[in-house]
């Protein structure tokens, strides 16, 4: 391909991409294909000669689009938002354009010195203490393993780095029963093992039980074991629970525990100062994690990352091969340091276009807005008389189901919105998820989407009564 022809495919796809943006709702939000279906349609074999980029282009029109399911349509609830922006979309472009490798100062010190500069706007944003030093990370999954290690590394004064476990550490962590699954994966990838892991039961708003993480710990304690590590989560992936932190923190301080908050979703709320309660006992807290690919407008991959001992995360995972040796070492971060992979992407530089082009004002009204949208849905839903909240609402996500006046019983109850959440994906004019709470299967309705507006939060709803009305 010449220059002349990328500049004039480039130019095409910059107008497919706008027309895409202004017309994403008109798909259906759920791909509505079957297993093996796009892959029965893709070529069998690789094309030996050079093929067109109009051919190309028009294969994923016609094979890949009809395929995907569009997360950035303001009709998709489902899951948690993965938003993306008009800025964060245009520095994407140029990241591909540069297509630099960042894994230390050496080989992008202006990717370095920004990602250094964008985390401490973060920092300030979210009103994270000013010992907190940040990194972006790919995923928080990836952050959560990163202090896990680091926490297991200080325990064993970096030993199992150097000999590996052996039969004595006996290491406990602790985490409630509604925090992500990212967290037992990343236990059993340190090594810890999946036994070591104990989940702490809810209370009654889904947050973990401070007393009960005493109890167990002492337990722990007491049988022989060395407690390690207690996971806090504000915003559960089930409900946007919100676990006590300051709590949680007096504990671990107590016990000597590294205490990791996973706040994935919920950390962008902290850009609003009525929702800062959240990280009430925050100086006890040796790492915190949150995802601005998430709530905050940025294309994925984007977790940042913060930790109150930069020192110890790096000793926890530096390797110094001699062609990485530099004279700069020392004297500027090398981000390869402080995360699982030594090859990193350029992802500062969509953060940094983000929050410029929209302004932290801006980034705060988008989130109030959705949380207006989210009380004005959670008034519709308890005036509905047919229907039910089945959890506390502290952010943008509504867990409900149907629930007809004189019907108690669980299985049916189950199987009507289980009905209810499958025809609704099916129309693709929406698309939801569920979750169990107390063993009952629920919707979830989280709004978050970029541009989602009153319109399609009452079309949904609309959308949800009417197929109700097709059960009776």
């Amino acid at each position: 391909m010449t220059t002349e022809e990328f500049k004039k495919h480039a130019h095409e796809f910059v107008d497919w991409m706008a027309e895409y943006f202004e017309s994403v709702e008109e798909y259906p939000v759920k791909a509505q294909v079957k297993p093996g279906e796009i892959y029965r349609k893709l070529q069998a074999e690789a094309p030996g000669e050079p093929e067109s980029m109009e051919q190309i282009f028009d294969d994923f029109k016609q094979y890949i689009l009809p395929g995907m399911t569009h997360w950035q349509s303001p009709n998709f609830f489902a899951y948690f938002p993965a938003n993306n922006s008009y800025p964060s979309v245009l520095a994407e472009m140029l990241t591909a354009t540069l297509g630099a490798q960042c894994m230390i100062w050496e080989t992008s010190p202006a990717a370095a010195e920004l990602e250094e500069r964008v985390m401490n706007w973060l920092k300030q944003m979210l009103g994270l203490p000013g010992s907190f030093e940040g990194v972006i990370q790919d995923t928080a999954s990836t952050a959560s393993l990163t202090a896990l290690i680091t926490a297991r590394e200080r325990a064993s004064g970096m030993q199992i780095n150097k000999r590996g476990f052996s039969a004595n550490e006996k290491y406990r962590i602790y985490c409630s029963m509604e925090t992500h699954s990212s967290i037992e994966k990343a236990v059993k990838i340190a090594g810890l093992g999946s036994n070591s892991l104990v989940k702490i039961a809810v209370d009654k708003d889904f947050r973990m039980n401070p007393g009960l993480l005493e109890k167990a710990i002492i337990e722990d304690i007491d049988n022989g074991y060395n407690p390690l590590s207690v996971i806090a989560t504000l915003g559960t992936t089930g409900t946007t629970a919100i676990d006590p932190l300051e709590k949680i923190a007096d504990i671990s301080s107590r016990y000597k525990l590294w205490l990791h908050v996973d706040a994935a979703l919920a950390g962008s709320a902290l850009l609003l100062p009525e929702f800062r309660w959240m990280i009430k006992g925050i100086e006890g807290v040796d790492s915190f994690v949150f995802n601005p690919h998430k709530w905050l407008f940025t294309n994925f991959d984007c977790s940042a990352y913060f930790v109150k001992d930069p020192g110890l995360l790096i000793k926890s995972l530096e390797i110094l091969p001699e062609y990485l040796k530099t004279k700069s070492r020392g004297k500027v971060n090398d981000y390869r340091d402080w995360g699982i992979p030594l090859g990193r992407r350029f992802r500062a530089l969509k953060l940094w276009f983000v929050i410029r082009n929209f302004g932290v004002s801006g980034l705060q009204e988008k989130l109030r807005s959705h949380l207006r949208l989210t009380a004005k849905l959670q008034k519709m839903i308890n005036e509905s008389g047919d229907f039910e909240i089945m959890a506390p609402v502290p952010l943008n996500t509504i867990c409900f189901r149907y629930h007809p006046a004189g019907e108690d019983n669980p299985e049916l109850l189950d199987s009507l919105n289980e009905k209810l959440l499958q025809d609704i994906n099916d129309s693709g004019k929406a698309y939801f998820t569920h979750t169990r709470l107390n063993g009952s299967f629920v919707i979830r309705f989280v709004i978050g989407q970029t541009n989602v507006s009153e319109k399609h939060v009452i079309n949904a709803w609309n959308l949800i009564q009417g197929t109700i009305k097709r059960f009776n």
